[in-house]
């Protein structure tokens, strides 16, 4: 009885739906008969009614990419210390793109030096002309006038700028400069462990020793000259005080001839002091200023260079001239020079960067050229609290 009634119902559907498409039909709608068409075909074949080519070829080529990508890129999770690495490699004849997980070096973050200057807060001092050296001095060697100065009077390690105060030791020893001395294992540098082009067993005149010392800052050769004082290496550091003492320099103190040391320090008065009684010996002055020069230690030519780019530019004069680097000191540079027919002293200490002391040079250079001797005021730098 219920399956005779819902047959009759089912009946009367089929009957009321084909009408409905006849109508359709039978209105001349192009659109709807096909529609009519293809649902009827569905009806009866109980399939879905065909997609648009462009939706078939839509779907061929995003699997096409995909497939392609997963090829490409291997489904792995990574650590974020991994990285995949591509490699083709020949498997049986063929050729097959594999990747390999390659664990990325791990590159430990190592905080900045500080240098003497930090440390004692040097680096909060502001000035006009934003210096990038904790210390600087600028003065007129004729009348000991102070032009400009910034922490001058602070004590700090002053590195190869020791080598001049080396080298006015050696010539005020009258040691014969012709006499050839050998570097020895005991020049070798265990402080530091700084490199050096003097092998040991190097032999040269002590002449020559001086002179790569002083233009290149040799370390080995500058051991070699106070090893070879009279007295050895302890009385020669004793003769350096001695003539630092001489010259007035109470903030200075030596513990070697090289400056390797961030027990050498002095203030940048001090150095001042320095730079003009040194300037008072024409080989220190030649050998300071040379831009290159060679020896032969064992049959071996080797050439320096001047450690100061300055020397080499032709714009500036300079007389007389040291720098000096070791990472408690910073980059150093003390020399004279004459700018516009007026000769001026200058001292960097604790300068940031390899070449900021020379750009520090330059940037006093301008300010002293726009500011006649008749003008020019001493310019103190001012601490920055914070």
């Amino acid at each position: 009885m219920l399956k005779s009634a819902l047959g009759i119902v089912l009946s009367f559907l089929i009957i009321s739906h084909t009408s409905l498409l006849q109508a359709a039909e039978a209105s001349g709608n192009p659109t709807a008969r096909a529609s009519t068409v293809a649902k009827k075909h569905a009806v009866k074949r109980r399939v879905k009614p065909k997609k648009s080519a462009a939706k078939v070829a839509s779907r061929h080529t995003t699997g096409s990419a995909a497939r392609k990508h997963a090829r490409a890129v291997p489904a792995t999770s990574l650590n974020p210390r991994e990285k995949l690495v591509k490699k083709v490699v020949v498997s049986h004849g063929r050729r097959k793109v594999v990747y390999q997980r390659v664990a990325q070096p791990v590159i430990p973050v190592v905080p900045p030096i500080e240098t003497a200057g930090d440390l004692a807060g040097l680096n909060m001092t502001r000035d006009s002309l934003a210096l990038a050296s904790n210390v600087a001095l600028v003065m007129d060697p004729s009348n000991s006038h102070v032009l400009f100065q910034k922490n001058a009077n602070i004590a700090l390690p002053i590195a190869s700028i020791t080598k001049l105060m080396t080298g006015m030791v050696v010539i005020e020893s009258h040691q014969d400069m012709n006499e050839v001395i050998q570097v020895t294992d005991d020049d070798v540098d265990r402080l530091r462990f700084s490199s050096s082009r003097l092998r040991v067993g190097s032999r040269l005149p002590r002449s020559k020793m001086l002179h790569i010392a002083l233009m290149s800052s040799e370390n080995r050769a500058a051991s070699a000259l106070g090893r070879n004082y009279p007295g050895g290496i302890q009385a020669f550091v004793a003769a350096m005080n001695a003539k630092a003492k001489e010259l007035g320099m109470t903030s200075t103190h030596y513990v070697d001839s090289t400056g390797l040391s961030s027990e050498n320090v002095a203030s940048a008065r001090d150095l001042a002091k320095l730079l003009l009684a040194a300037s008072r010996y024409p080989i220190l002055c030649q050998y300071t200023t040379d831009t290159r020069y060679v020896v032969e230690p064992g049959g071996r030519t080797l050439q320096y260079a001047n450690s100061n780019r300055l020397v080499n530019n032709p714009d500036w004069e300079i007389g007389i001239q040291k720098t000096g680097f070791i990472n408690e000191a910073g980059h150093c540079l003390v020399m004279q020079a004459n700018i516009d027919g007026r000769s001026v002293v200058m001292i960097f200490l604790d300068s940031k960067g390899k070449y900021s002391r020379l750009a520090d040079a330059k940037r006093i250079r301008k300010w002293l050229e726009k500011n006649p001797p008749a003008q020019s005021v001493a310019t103190t730098a001012r601490r920055v609290e914070g």
